[in-house]
């Protein structure tokens, strides 16, 4: 016996003949997924939040290998359906950005779509600030290069950045 996916499949996610998507699952990077504590990975572009929705589960889980490679806490990958994710995004004041396969970025704004930022925030800025101030200053969301290892590391992310 052949087991076969249910769901709708790439062929089914086409546009509806008023434009509307019908299913279409975008990828995004989820901390502590499934616990109080959960949290969506995004970027400060301009003053403005923006939540990424990567159309390929290779090229997010590309994305979160980077930010583990500057120390930063290893995101799980979730597939979330695209139109969910807008919704949450509107509703929480965040710009949800897609990034297609094969994207190429043409400005250094783009380029962070693709790549982490050389500086993250504290993983833990989502958490309740009474959680923080009570715990002892770690040295967490210190800058690349603080230390001989964090020079090691942000020189090989250097190197992994350049094969992109």
């Amino acid at each position: 016996m052949v087991e076969r996916p249910v769901g709708p499949g790439p062929d089914q996610w086409d546009t509806e003949p008023l434009g509307l998507v019908r299913f279409m699952p975008v990828h995004v990077l989820l901390f502590e997924a499934g616990t109080d504590n959960e949290g969506i990975h995004s970027l400060e572009l301009n003053g403005r939040t923006v939540v990424l929705l990567f159309e390929e589960r290779d090229d997010a889980e590309r994305y979160a290998g980077l930010l583990e490679a500057q120390d930063f806490p290893v995101p799980s990958v979730e597939a979330i359906e695209r139109e969910e994710m807008e919704l949450f995004c509107g509703q929480a004041g965040y710009e949800a950005r897609f990034v297609p396969t094969g994207f190429l970025p043409s400005s250094a704004e783009e380029r962070l779509l693709i790549a982490p930022p050389e500086r993250n925030m504290d993983l833990t800025h989502w958490k309740d600030e009474t959680s923080r101030a009570a715990a002892p200053d770690s040295g967490e969301g210190s800058s690349p290069g603080s230390s001989p290892e964090s020079a090691e590391l942000e020189a090989f992310r250097r190197r992994l950045e350049g094969l992109l």
